[in-house]
């Protein structure tokens, strides 16, 4: 078989990336993203966009993303390979030089349809192959105007906190018993708890929406319950975080937060709010479809 050439695309020729036939199943392309470079008006640089060749033919490619002013990229979210190129699939992530996690779109429910699950395990595979290993399948979840809009329960008072230090507190008594497999990952690393926390305080800076509208949440006596973050991330308004401290659960406030986030988003204007959570946070996934969120992808990580 004729040798891999595998490289990164340039300004001159980014355009070879869209000859590959999209899948129509699962990744960007099936639910209806467009490879674009930022030298065109998208969000995909060449540079950190990779090809497998074979005999000048592209039999495989993955494009890293990272926000407008990221230095780095921050997450491989389109990857995909030729009938029977899984091997070049898996080489081409194993020499590009970024180590980051890996993103798979699928559909809701992607396990009931055979084609559609014979797409993502295939991936799967291939970047288990190259050295990923899953980290946690979660659900995405979109409100739009053609859902119901939950009412305030009245239960919690919201204030903004503008020291960051406060804020982190709060996140640190929300991870120290959390669902959340990313958080969890941080804390079995070096960094332990407090990694966790400043890797969601750095999040919340990055993405593009005020500081302004962080809000930690308190109960009637004044003692804090929570946090929610409403946010603006590139793709536009979403929950940014939701978090109870852990002497406040039992007693419902995680939908509390969420309808308050959801209807402070629309406020500012928002046409939809986009969520997530992790399928094995049962507790949230359940606020969720109780606030009238409805799932309309499972996503697949790997790291």
């Amino acid at each position: 078989m004729t040798e891999l050439v595998i490289r990164a695309l340039t300004p001159s020729d980014a355009a070879l990336f869209t000859t590959f036939e999209d899948n129509p199943f699962v990744g960007r392309a099936a639910f209806g993203h467009r490879y674009t470079s930022t030298a065109d008006g998208g969000e995909y640089r060449p540079d950190w966009t990779w090809v497998a060749l074979r005999d000048g033919k592209m039999v495989a490619r993955a494009a890293w993303w990272g926000g407008p002013e990221d230095t780095e990229p921050v997450v491989l979210n389109w990857f995909d390979f030729a009938d029977g190129e899984a091997d070049a699939g898996a080489e081409l992530l194993r020499r590009a030089p970024f180590d980051k996690e890996y993103e798979l779109i699928a559909p809701a429910g992607w396990r009931d349809d055979p084609a559609v699950r014979a797409a993502v395990e295939e991936r799967v595979v291939a970047a288990t192959a190259a050295g990923m290993k899953p980290l946690v399948e979660r659900y995405r979840y979109r409100w739009t105007p053609g859902c119901p809009l939950p009412e305030r329960t009245g239960r919690l008072t919201y204030r903004p906190e503008p020291d960051d230090e406060v804020v982190l507190d709060v996140l640190r008594r929300v991870h120290s018993a959390t669902l959340d497999a990313h958080a969890r990952k941080a804390i079995e690393g070096p960094g332990g708890l407090e990694a966790a926390a400043r890797e969601e305080l750095e999040f919340f800076h990055w993405c593009p929406s005020p500081r302004e509208w962080w809000r930690l949440a308190y109960t009637p006596d004044g003692e804090v319950a929570g946090i929610q973050v409403p946010a603006h991330n590139p793709s536009g308004p979403c929950v940014g975080f939701i978090g109870v401290v852990p002497e406040a659960r039992g007693n419902g406030y995680g939908y509390d937060l969420l309808v308050e986030c959801t209807r402070f988003l629309v406020e500012q204007g928002a046409e939809f709010v986009a969520g997530a959570t992790d399928q094995g946070n049962a507790p949230m996934a359940a606020v969720f479809a109780r606030a009238g969120y409805p799932v309309i992808q499972e996503w697949v990580h790997l790291a």
